[in-house]
């Protein structure tokens, strides 16, 4: 299990927003994600700051990966969400852009059209799809 990394001031997800004020109050359990979009900004910021805790709670349960881990030397530098899209009540897609840097090798692009789904309430991410475009 990855030890959790120092919280920062402002959220991986948005530089702009104060992490505890963003992410940091889904991340603590005070608050629960209002759409997709969120989660998956929450989930980025999670591996951010290495929850790996967060990032299994977020995760569908058919399809968390029983193995996972969070990568200590991945650095991650950004994100763009480029769509978000309701798919009726209880389902959604985001895709989006994160970009990440592993040691002091050349940043790398991330791009994934991830689907999420509402579980009693709740929303959690089900999987994703890498585009070639």
């Amino acid at each position: 299990m990855t030890a959790r990394l120092p919280l920062p001031a402002a959220c991986p997800c948005d530089a702009t927003r104060h992490y505890a004020a963003c992410c940091g109050r889904l991340h603590a359990g005070t608050a629960a994600a209002e759409s997709a979009e969120q989660l998956m900004r929450s989930r980025y910021s999670a591996y951010a700051v290495g929850d790996l805790e967060y990032l299994r709670a977020s995760w569908h349960a058919d399809t968390c990966p029983a193995d996972l881990e969070v990568d200590p030397s991945v650095r991650w530098l950004g994100l763009q969400v480029k769509r978000h899209r309701r798919e009726g009540e209880d389902a959604a897609v985001v895709e989006f852009v994160a970009r990440y840097r592993v040691g002091g090798g050349s940043a790398v692009r991330l791009h994934e059209v991830s689907r999420f789904v509402r579980v009693d309430g709740r929303w959690v991410y089900v999987d994703g799809e890498f585009p070639w475009a």
